[in-house]
């Protein structure tokens, strides 16, 4: 386990105690001041604590409760807070969050809450049963066979009952404000997927309604008047675009009648729902009677073969060549179909005149064995006939297939993923219970078991009628997609009784409330996202009527809609409704999945039933059926989630709802932190690892932003960068400063595109909170490895005497922690990001090894785009006895090994006599430090002598009777009585040690250590001027502090007599050891 150790010095100790005192002080003097906030702390928002809707009057009523007062300031009591958790209710479906609209109106709740039966178990077996199961059931099972159809009926049921109870888990942990799947998967996996899977299941449901809509022309055009077709067939062949273009038109009229009868009352919508149920189960049981009717007197719906061939019964109606009347031979209408003529000589099509034309019953029973004729596929492609499989037949030559004669043909090419794809909305609807949750009046007990009822009673009911229909209906009606066989009936119907109209009616009627429904549905849906506020650009959206209909999104519903319609076919629309529900389903179980793996506290859910390995085998189910349906749609699907995905990231309001992501992203964090070894990296991975020191100014802004630019240049994105700072003060004091510090360092970073962690410290003195960071940024094995902070400028300044020794004390605690050095001076003349240098240098003065570090730096720096067109040079300095012809080989050699390319040059920098200027600077040196002591030291003692005096008083006044004793603790030197004798003796006795200090230091000789240092100073700085005084940056090695403390101003001197004359320098200070590597 990774372990982290800070040193915090005991005199900072001592000094927060003493402040720690006077701050309870403070504190009892402004308690009034401070009540509001109680402790200090903030509060987590709660649509039960700090409600100001609780009386404060009657919190402090009796005295048995005087010991939490305290507390009910920002808390309310348990018996407020139960009151209120017992009148809680569910927010309309829409809003922005039930936690961010505790403080609004609340919706008063409604008189009767409906139960498990009407809330949850018929609206489920509405949405469920309806348009698939009566027009294309029988066809998916005539083309598939029983079997095929049975294992794709139970894969589409299988991955909606895995859903179902990986949503019952989500719905019953804890109240589900109305908004369904979207409030589900958005609260749990975060918003950023709940956008994008909110918004493809919104798209889903807009296009159920399309289709649906579809359905409800189908019907009304195909079976129960077909002459009210605007657009009428000409040539034989053209039935299909003809249908196509009756759609487009009825479907705009009556999407546009929908939308103004939602417009207007959506109230009539939901009283007529149980109408429209009425009729689906009506439907059904008069299905059931028909099939029960068939095992003793099968209805009579014959069929007219040609050979093998199914024939349209909608030109004529003798299923026969010719006919026998008065013994005068007469032909048919159907024989005129084929031939040339009315007589019995024509020329006659091939295939017509080679084979018999015979009539079969189109429904034999459920006793006929037909069942066995039924189990097998039989998939064709587009434009063939419908075929009777064991029928004998002769065949005739190619002309006799064309599409001109009266063959039953298939209009779509049928394979096994393509019927997946259009059967599995007729599973969809799952979700009606959960959106439906603010009107129940138990919803974590109905959710779960009503959904869960309503899809094993669907279930039950598909997979009975795919073995029914196998058993009671021929094979070539089944394949019969409009009942063209049967006198264009609904294939359905010829099974119902007591009539076929019941289903057509009955049928005609529920496409009509689902379409209603939808459109019904889906703009709530949209609204609730937009109000919510995570994609900015659907916001308009949230807006409606003065009663919170959504009329925007109802417009923007009813145009996407159209575009399902302008579609036109059942077949190619009902696919992409798939893969939004698959998507939006997937998406659910993977919200299950996650929130158990995690075992968050707050996971618990009161329906038990569940388990993460089913939640991902109904994820992996909902994967699969994606791309069985068609891969292509699929891939669009993901494409168009993934890009609502990014521009919520990108661009979306940041929402904390507590989701599964987040704890899954911690807990990966987690998990990565243990397995990363607590100790330095292999050279080959070692990176600098930042912590950068900023400078706050007293309105806790940044003093130089230039330094997040040259770290975001440095990094670029990459390894751990954490920015710290210091507050001087008592933490409890500076609460609020510390926030608004973190908040615009965190704005800075944004700006300047600087990718890592903000970190503020209050300490009491600025040293020691350096001092904290150092020691103590960073967790585990990612912990910075490198510091980068700003030269001081201002350390010559009287006011800021303190800021040398600070920096001073910070490069030696590096030092000790084996952190590497970064110090930029003249920061403030840094690039920006938007800079771009399009030529210069980048100059490295590699005086002594430091592990590789001045090598490594420019490299990074010239993967940014700032510095990518600079060169990098490197200069190396040749003493007296060094061979500088072979230094340059060698050099070069090495950054070879290095795959670094650069200009290389050895300086040679000869020993010679010290100069006078040198002398004179180290001279000047040493006496401003010198006068600087003396100056402090006489300050000290002054301040010394006045806290003396202030404690005697102040004991004085306490103590009377102990002032004998008091003043004989007291030192000599301070007068308690002043005479004028004594206060002129002082005077001289200070003046003249003064003056005889000042002439000591005048008098003084410099150092000759400090001598040989401001030499070398000045030598180097005088090469390095020559070479690189127009470098676009100069990087140094940076010497370190002298052992003994006292020459600490004057290290700061060298170093500025150093870099002086140089716009951007960058000290360097490597960590003791190697940083880069010749091996791969």
């Amino acid at each position: 386990m990774p372990t982290s150790f800070t040193v915090v010095p005991v005199e900072a100790q001592g000094e927060e105690r003493q402040r720690d005192g006077q701050q309870r002080e403070e504190e009892d003097e402004g308690d009034e001041r401070d009540r509001g906030t109680g402790d200090g702390i903030a509060r987590e928002s709660s649509p039960f604590i700090n409600c100001a809707e609780l009386g404060r009057g009657s919190m402090y009523e009796g005295k048995n409760m005087a010991l939490f007062e305290e507390e009910m300031d920002s808390n309310p009591m348990v018996s407020s807070l139960l009151n209120k958790l017992a009148n809680y209710t569910n927010l309309t479906q829409g809003v922005v969050e039930h936690e961010a609209d505790e403080d609004s109106k609340r919706k008063e709740v409604k008189g009767p809450r409906m139960g498990t039966f009407i809330g949850v178990y018929l609206p489920c077996l509405q949405n469920i049963l309806g348009v698939i199961l009566f027009l294309r059931l029988t066809w998916i099972v005539g083309t598939a066979g029983v079997l095929e159809s049975f294992i794709i009926v139970f894969m589409c049921c299988a991955c909606t009952m895995l859903t179902a109870i990986s949503m019952s888990a989500i719905a019953t942990n804890g109240v589900v404000p109305a908004g369904g799947s979207y409030y589900m998967i958005s609260r749990s996996l975060g918003p950023e997927f709940g956008g994008a899977v909110g918004l493809c299941f919104y798209l889903g449901t807009t296009f159920a309604g399309a289709m649906y809509i579809l359905g409800t022309i189908e019907i009304l055009l195909t079976y129960i008047s077909p002459s009210a077709a605007i657009f009428k067939v000409a040539d034989a062949g053209e039935e299909t675009e003809a249908m196509l273009n009756n759609m487009r038109v009825y479907g705009t009229c009556i999407v546009i009648l929908m939308a103004i009868v939602v417009f207007v009352g959506v109230k009539y919508v939901n009283k007529l729902a149980l109408v429209f149920l009425a009729c689906v189960i009506l439907s059904i049981i008069a299905i059931y009677a028909g099939v029960i009717k068939t095992a003793f007197d099968p209805p009579d719906f014959p069929i007219c073969l040609l050979g093998n061939r199914t024939l349209s019964k909608r030109s004529f109606d003798v299923c026969a060549k010719f006919t026998e009347s008065n013994n005068e031979t007469k032909t048919t209408p159907l024989w005129l179909l084929f031939c040339d003529s009315s007589l019995l000589n024509a020329t006659c099509d091939d295939y017509f005149s080679l084979n018999n034309v015979t009539e079969i019953q189109g429904i034999p029973g459920i006793m006929s064995g037909v069942l066995t004729d039924n189990l097998w596929s039989a998939y064709s492609e587009k434009g063939s006939i419908v075929e009777k499989k064991d029928q004998p037949s002769v065949a005739g030559s190619e002309e006799s297939k064309m599409s001109g004669l009266p063959y039953v043909f298939t209009d779509i090419m049928t394979y096994f993923t393509m019927l997946v794809g259009i059967y599995f909305p007729s599973v969809t609807g799952i979700m009606a219970g959960s959106n439906r949750s603010g009107d129940l009046k138990d919803a974590q007990k109905s959710i779960p078991t009503g959904t869960i009822l309503a899809i094993s009673t669907t279930s039950f009911i598909y997979l009975s009628c795919i073995v029914l229909f196998g058993a009671c209906i021929e094979g070539v009606i089944l394949r019969d997609k409009f009942g063209e066989a049967v006198n264009g009936n609904l294939v359905v119907g010829t099974l119902a009784w007591p009539s076929p109209w019941v289903i057509v009616i009955g049928s005609f009627f529920s496409t009509c409330g689902a379409g209603l429904q939808s459109l019904t549905g889906a703009p709530r849906l949209l609204q609730a996202i937009a109000r919510d506020g995570i994609v900015p650009f659907i916001q308009i959206f949230g807006h409606g009527k003065a009663n919170g209909e959504p009329t925007w999104a109802l417009l923007l519903t009813v145009g996407i809609c159209e575009i399902g319609i302008l579609i036109a076919s059942l077949d190619s629309v009902a696919p992409i409704l798939s893969m939004f529900f698959l998507m939006c389903y997937m998406f659910v179980n993977l919200a299950c999945a996650v929130q158990t793996l995690l075992r968050t506290p707050n996971w618990r859910p009161r329906f038990k039933y569940y388990h993460w390995t089913l939640s991902f085998v109904g994820m992996s189910l909902c994967l699969a059926l994606m791309f069985i349906c068609s891969w292509y749609y699929a891939l669009i699907a993901m494409l168009i989630a993934g890009c609502i995905y990014k521009y919520i990231e990108y661009r979306g309001a940041e929402k904390e709802w507590g989701d599964g992501i987040r704890g899954l992203s911690l807990n990966a964090a987690r998990y990565a932190l243990l397995r990363v070894e607590d100790g330095p990296p292999h050279t080959k991975n070692w990176r600098p690892q930042l912590l950068v020191l900023l400078n706050l100014d007293n309105e806790q802004l940044v003093k130089h932003p230039r330094l997040l630019s040259f770290t975001s240049q440095l990094k670029a994105g990459k390894g751990l960068t954490i920015v710290g700072s210091v507050l001087q003060g008592i933490y409890l004091d500076k609460c609020t400063e510390t926030h608004k510090a973190e908040e615009n360092v965190k704005a800075l970073m944004g700006v300047e595109k600087t990718k890592g962690f903000c970190q503020i410290v209050v300490s009491p003195n600025f040293r020691d909170g350096i001092s904290y960071l150092i020691q103590s940024a960073g967790l585990g094995g990612m912990k910075h490895n490198t510091v980068l902070m700003a030269w001081p400028q201002s350390w010559k300044q009287a006011e800021n005497r303190f800021s040398w020794k600070n920096f001073v004390d910070t490069v030696r605690e590096t030092t000790s922690a084996q952190q590497a050095l970064l110090v930029a001076k003249n920061i403030d003349l840094f690039p920006t990001n938007q800079e771009r240098f399009t030529e210069g240098n980048i100059d490295v003065w590699w005086i002594v090894h430091d592990g590789g570090m001045l090598m490594l730096l420019p490299f990074l720096l010239r993967q940014h785009k700032v510095w990518r067109k600079c060169k990098m040079r490197i200069f190396t300095v040749a003493q007296m006895d060094d061979n500088s012809i072979q230094m340059k080989k060698d050099l070069q050699m090495f950054l070879y090994h290095l795959r670094l390319n650069a200009q290389v040059e050895v300086v040679e920098m000869f020993e010679n006599d010290i100069s006078a200027f040198t002398y004179e600077k180290t001279l000047m040196m040493e006496q401003r430090s010198q006068m600087l002591k003396q100056m402090q030291l006489s300050k000290n003692e002054r301040e010394r002598e006045a806290q003396l005096i202030h404690d005697k008083n102040t004991a004085s006044r306490s103590a009377p009777a102990v002032e004998a004793s008091v003043a004989a603790a007291v030192p000599e030197k301070v007068q308690m009585t002043w005479t004028k004798e004594k206060f002129v003796a002082e005077k001289h006795k200070n003046k003249d040690s003064n003056v005889s200090g000042f002439k000591d230091i005048f008098n003084m000789k410099p150092n000759q250590s400090n001598v040989r240092r401001m030499h070398t100073a000045v030598k180097l700085n005088g090469v390095v001027l020559n070479k690189s005084q127009h470098a676009q940056l100069v990087l140094l090695n940076m010497p370190g502090p002298p052992k003994n403390r006292k020459g600490d101003e004057n290290y700061m001197e060298f170093l500025e007599v150093l870099t002086e004359g140089l716009d951007r320098v960058l000290l360097v200070r490597g960590s003791g050891r190697e940083v880069i590597t010749i091996y791969s």
